[in-house]
């Protein structure tokens, strides 16, 4: 017969029934499979009186997956992207929610379709809700934003605040000076705040070493050798997706691109140092994908999500037990890219002209070098009650450098294919890296 293919979820009675399910426990068989509805623990605490209404919402933001809030008591998160095994989010957070870790979302249940003995698909994961003002991303824009403006009413000074010479891990030994605090402000508290809360993220999911999945594990030199066959694939392919865009880049990066390009032995050759001697960090589970974007702003703390990792990967490539400097690195590159989207946001909307960009961008530097001090302090700090870092400095040092490298390498592959006027950001990435080694 004839009928109507909708979206489900705009059903408001469809949602409840999903929420109805989850609560009692339910099962639903199919032609191959079926599908379990399982709360956890904290499932009825989060529910509250059993009399007050819990009216579905689909909130309405950009992401790969549907989200759907219950009166602000729960968020469903149902995933578009399937594929057998546990998806990490899940694994992760319900694992994070037993062990009482307080700054990510509690996991209250979760629906999954079993077919005979393969492994579970997971189709979506209850949240508790969390209040918030947004994501981390939101708040660094915002705030990138008043900074520049005081930068801007400060350009005809002679004194232009100049970041300091040296690598970022040296100068997280010492407190920055009164002047870096007067000059960016409060913002590096939130940076201290993010880099404790991400150390204690990384302690919480090393806790347990009597569980195989969770169990922190050694550097082996299969591993290692693993590790560096992947940044020279990833790295081969992005040059050679970076030689043949050359000429249709924007005259103002030719010059740093030229520079990449010389440099691919070299930086191959820095991949290739994690070969030359024993490693004696600890891997872990990790976020996997962490970036400011995966953290929402409570207006008083930060509270860290989204342990999905990237879903083009396999999922059991998502739950390969990594270095946690993988993460640290991927939220140093996220401040960067927040210095540069809100100067991109600032010229587009006029309020930055051709002329005070190149300024503008030294002021940038110097809020990124430092913020990135700061959480790297917070971070070092807090970690050393885990038993997952380096025990020696060069070899941390090493470990942040390469990390930081390969994303630098991932983010320019990606905006040569997605976004060539974002460019810039990894290119100098990878300039700054390459100087700071020499």
């Amino acid at each position: 017969g004839e009928g109507v293919l909708y979206e489900a979820l705009v059903e408001e009675d469809f949602c409840k029934a999903l929420l109805e399910a989850m609560a009692h426990r339910r099962k639903r068989k199919g032609e191959e499979g079926e599908f379990l509805t399982t709360p956890t623990r904290v499932f009825s605490q989060l529910r509250g009186a059993q009399d007050s209404p819990l009216e579905p919402s689909i909130l309405h933001a950009e992401q790969s997956n549907t989200s759907v809030i219950y009166g602000e008591r729960f968020i469903l998160k149902l995933f578009r992207r399937l594929a057998e095994g546990v998806n990490p989010d899940l694994e992760l957070g319900r694992f994070l929610t037993e062990q009482g870790f307080d700054h990510s979302p509690p996991v209250a249940g979760a629906v999954e379709y079993r077919k005979g003995r393969q492994e579970p698909v997971t189709l979506a994961i209850l949240h508790g809700f969390v209040p918030n003002e947004g994501d981390a991303w939101e708040y660094t824009l915002d705030v990138l934003g008043h900074y520049f403006e005081h930068a801007m009413a400060r350009k005809a000074e002679k004194d232009i605040p100049v970041p300091p010479e040296g690598h970022m891990l040296d100068l997280a030994e010492v407190e920055p000076s009164p002047e870096v605090f007067e000059i960016i402000g409060n913002y590096l508290e939130s940076a201290r705040l993010l880099g404790q809360r991400t150390a204690e993220l990384h302690i919480a999911l090393g806790s347990a070493p009597e569980d195989p999945v969770f169990d922190p594990e050694p550097f082996s030199k299969l591993y290692q050798r693993a590790l560096y066959q992947s940044m020279r694939t990833l790295a081969g392919q992005v040059f050679r997706l970076l030689n043949r865009s050359l000429k249709g880049l924007p005259e103002s990066v030719q010059p740093e691109a030229g520079a990449v390009l010389e440099a691919e032995p070299r930086i191959l050759g820095m991949f290739q140092t994690i070969l030359r001697k024993k490693i004696t960090a600890m891997r872990l589970r990790c976020h996997g994908d962490f970036h400011l974007g995966q953290v929402l702003n409570t207006g008083k703390d930060f509270v860290i999500m989204d342990f999905e990792g990237e879903p083009v990967r396999p999922i059991g490539e998502r739950r390969i037990k990594r270095s946690p400097l993988r993460d640290v690195a991927g939220m140093l590159r996220s401040f960067h890219y927040a210095d540069y989207s809100a100067l991109f946001s600032l010229r587009e909307c006029g309020l930055l002209c051709t002329e005070d960009f190149s300024l503008m961008e030294v002021w940038a530097r110097f809020w990124h070098f430092w913020v990135c001090v700061v959480f790297l302090r917070a971070y070092l700090d807090t970690a050393g009650r885990g038993n997952f870092l380096p025990t020696v400095k060069e070899e941390l040092r090493m470990l942040l450098d390469l990390y930081r490298l390969e994303k630098a390498v991932y983010e320019l592959g990606y905006e040569l294919n997605n976004r060539p006027d974002w460019v810039k950001i990894p290119l100098q990435g990878i300039c700054q890296l390459l100087e700071q080694r020499k």
